[in-house]
C-alpha cells in the first residue's frame, strides 16, 4: 500500500470526522461549510480569460506575512487577478473581504479531485504558499502542470516530519516547490540536508510590513491627551493570565505611569471584569466622551484597529499570549524602538526567540518578576533606551525579504 494512498484514506477519514464535529463546534462548522462554497465563489468571480496569481495562507499570521507580497503584486501586475485561499476560519472569516485580493476562499480539503478542480478554475500563472503550508495533492498537481510554485517566509526545525526517517512522503511533497525563501540560515541548512539546494535566506516578510508603520501618521488625539508627556505602558492583545499581572502591578505601583490595556477579548463581560479589578482611575475607549484624560490612569481599548498606532505612544510594551494561548505580534511594538515584555512561553516564535536572546524582549513568569523588571526599566532610563534600540535595529537589519521574493517573481511572470 503506497504512502500516497494511505494519505488519501487519512484525508477522507479526517474530512468525515470534521463533519461530525461540526455539529457541535461552531468554528469547525465554518471550516466545513465554508469549503462547500469555494468552487461556486471561484466560478462567480473568475472568468475563463482571467490571468491569476494564487496565494495560500493558513491563518491571520500567515496572511500578514503574505500581505506585503500581495500589495506589491497588485502594484506591479495590475492585469492579474489575485486569488487568496485560507485554511483556517480564524483567518478567512476576518479577512474574507480584504481588498488585498480579488477572490478570497477557503482552500478545499487536500483531495486529488479537489486539487484538480481548484487549479482548473483558478489556472494560476504562479502559486505562492506561506510559511508552513505543504499540501501534497495540490503541490503534485502544480508540479504536473508546470505552474511555478514558491514557499515564502518559511521556517523549519528538526522536529518537523520532513527531517524524520519516516517522513519520505511529506519530504517528496516539500521538494516540489520551485523556490524557497526561508527566514534563517538554520532553515536553509535543514533543507540542504534533504537535498533542497535552491533555498534563499530572505527573512520574514512581516518585518517589511511593520517597517512601513513608521511612515504612516500614527497620531491619535485621545492618546496625546491621555499620555500627557508621562511614561506609558501599553499592553496589547492581553489574556486573563496577562491581565492578572498587569492589574496587580498598576493597583500597587507608586510610579507615575499611564497604562493602556488592549485585551484580545473585547466582550463587554470581560471588559467589565478588568475595570472592576482596577483600583486606579479607569476609562474605556468606548466611553471617552468629554473625559479629562489627563486625570485617567488606565485606558481600556474595547475596540479593534487602534493598537498599532497606540504602540507608538508606549515607552514600554507588554505583548500578551505568552502564558498559555500563543504569543501575539511582538514586531509591531518593536518597530517603535521600545522594550517589550512577554510571558514565558515564546518558543517557536522566531523573532521573539531572537530578541529575548539579544535582550530587547524580556520574558516574565510571575507578578514578582514583572514588578522587578518594571523597577529596573523605570529606574534606569538608559537600560530602557538600549533595549528599545535592540528591537528597532532588529527590524531594520532583517527587512528586505519582499524585495528578494519580487525579484524572483519577475523572472517567472
Amino acid at each position: 500500500m503506497s504512502l500516497r494512498f494511505i494519505y488519501h484514506i487519512l484525508i477522507n477519514i479526517t474530512w468525515l470526522g470534521l463533519h461530525v464535529v461540526a455539529l457541535f463546534n461552531a468554528k469547525i462548522k465554518l471550516f466545513v461549510h465554508g469549503r462547500k462554497q469555494t468552487f461556486s465563489i471561484l466560478k462567480e468571480k473568475l472568468a475563463p480569460g482571467d490571468i491569476t496569481i494564487w496565494m495560500h495562507v493558513a491563518s491571520l499570521g500567515e496572511f500578514e506575512q503574505g500581505l506585503p507580497i500581495l500589495e506589491r503584486l497588485r502594484s506591479q501586475y495590475p492585469n492579474h487577478k489575485l486569488v487568496l485561499s485560507f485554511f483556517s476560519p480564524s483567518g478567512y472569516e476576518v479577512k474574507k473581504n480584504t481588498p488585498a485580493a480579488d477572490v478570497v476562499v477557503y482552500l478545499p480539503i487536500d483531495h486529488l479531485s479537489n486539487a484538480k478542480r481548484f487549479l482548473k478554475l483558478v489556472q494560476p500563472e504562479l502559486a505562492i504558499f506561506v510559511k508552513y503550508e505543504v499540501w501534497p495533492n495540490y503541490l503534485h498537481q502544480l508540479k504536473k502542470q508546470n505552474i511555478p510554485t514558491l514557499l515564502i517566509s518559511a521556517i523549519f526545525s528538526k522536529r518537523q516530519i520532513y527531517f524524520k526517517a519516516y517522513g519520505g512522503f511529506m519530504r517528496k511533497s516539500l521538494q516540489k516547490f520551485d523556490a524557497y525563501f526561508v527566514q534563517d540560515d538554520d532553515s536553509k541548512k535543514l533543507l540542504e540536508s534533504i537535498g533542497i539546494a535552491n533555498a534563499q535566506v530572505g527573512g520574514d516578510t512581516r518585518l517589511d510590513r511593520v517597517s512601513e508603520i513608521l511612515e504612516r501618521n500614527n497620531r491619535l488625539d485621545f492618546m496625546d491627551s491621555f499620555k500627557n508627556n508621562q511614561l506609558c505602558l501599553v499592553a496589547g492583545s492581553t489574556w486573563p493570565e496577562d491581565e492578572a499581572i498587569l492589574i496587580d502591578y498598576i493597583n500597587h505601583t507608586k510610579e507615575r505611569l499611564k497604562l493602556v490595556i488592549a485585551p484580545h477579548q473585547i466582550k463587554p463581560s470581560h471588559i467589565d471584569k478588568i475595570t472592576a479589578a482596577l483600583k486606579k482611575n479607569t476609562v474605556c475607549y468606548s466611553e471617552l466622551g468629554n473625559q479629562n484624560l489627563k486625570e485617567v490612569d488606565v485606558l481600556i481599548i474595547d475596540t479593534i484597529g487602534l493598537l498599532t498606532k497606540i504602540y507608538s505612544y508606549a515607552n514600554i510594551a507588554y505583548v500578551g499570549g505568552g502564558f498559555a494561548t500563543g504569543l501575539h505580534n511582538t514586531m509591531e511594538p518593536a518597530v517603535f524602538g521600545i522594550p517589550i515584555v512577554i510571558g514565558p512561553q515564546f518558543e517557536g516564535f522566531k523573532e521573539a526567540e531572537d530578541l529575548v536572546k539579544a535582550g530587547g524582549i524580556v520574558p516574565v513568569s510571575s507578578k514578582d518578576s514583572f514588578i522587578n523588571l518594571m523597577k529596573d526599566l523605570l529606574d534606569h532610563p538608559t537600560t530602557l533606551q538600549n533595549k528599545g534600540k535592540i528591537n528597532s535595529d532588529y527590524i531594520n537589519s532583517n527587512k528586505g525579504a519582499s524585495d528578494l521574493i519580487m525579484k524572483y517573481i519577475s523572472t517567472v511572470l
